[in-house]
Formats: C-alpha cells, sequence, structure tokens
C-alpha cells in the first residue's frame, strides 16, 4: 500500500473500477448505435468489439428495436443458444449461425 501511495498509481481495486466504468459506458454507446440503426448487430456478433465480449445474447438483441425477450428467444431456441450465454464465448461458427438466423429472420422467413 506504502508503494502505491509513493509512485502515484492507484490501487488495483480502483483500477478495475476504472476500467468497468469504461467498459460499461463503451457498451452503453454500442447499445445505442445498434437501437438507433446506425451498427448492425449482425456486424457487432462478427467482429466482437472488446466492450461486448461480456454482453449475453439477449441482451445484445433486445437492444434492437422492436425486439424483446420474446423475440430473442424464438431466435435463440431453434439454433440451440442460451440467452445469458456470453458474446465473447461463442465460436466461429456459432457466430456464423447466429448471423444467419438473423439474417433470415431480417428476410422474413420467419
Amino acid at each position: 500500500m506504502e508503494a502505491a501511495a509513493t509512485t502515484g498509481e492507484l490501487p488495483q481495486h480502483m483500477r478495475a473500477l476504472q476500467r468497468a466504468n469504461v467498459v460499461r459506458l463503451a457498451r452503453a454507446e454500442r447499445k445505442r448505435e445498434i437501437g438507433r440503426g446506425d451498427l448492425a448487430v449482425t456486424d457487432a456478433i462478427r467482429e466482437c468489439p472488446m466492450e461486448l465480449e461480456t454482453i449475453p445474447l439477449s441482451e445484445l438483441l433486445t437492444s434492437q428495436r422492436r425486439w424483446g425477450r420474446t423475440r430473442a428467444r424464438r431466435l435463440l431456441q431453434p439454433i440451440a443458444m442460451a440467452e445469458n450465454k456470453k458474446l465473447g464465448s461463442l465460436t466461429p461458427r456459432q457466430r456464423a449461425l447466429l448471423c444467419v438466423a438473423l439474417g433470415e429472420k431480417n428476410a422474413g422467413k420467419w
């Protein structure tokens, strides 16, 4: 504790809080972009930016306009993905499968 005070460096827990705030604000901005239509949810899934790695799939899907829990659940159920699965934990194959399902949903095949 003494060394941190003399070097002017913040303690580890304060650095962790700062990082969490940065991620939280960036995630909120990405969700607003998706809601406005400036960022397609399929692009967010493919790119998986750092701030969206820990977002649950249902939260990401419901950030789209006119998407609620029921619509998100209906999309994820047939492709056997849990609503609380984190975006960063998806394999490339799962990401592609989710993007295809979203493409079909948006094309009106549902």
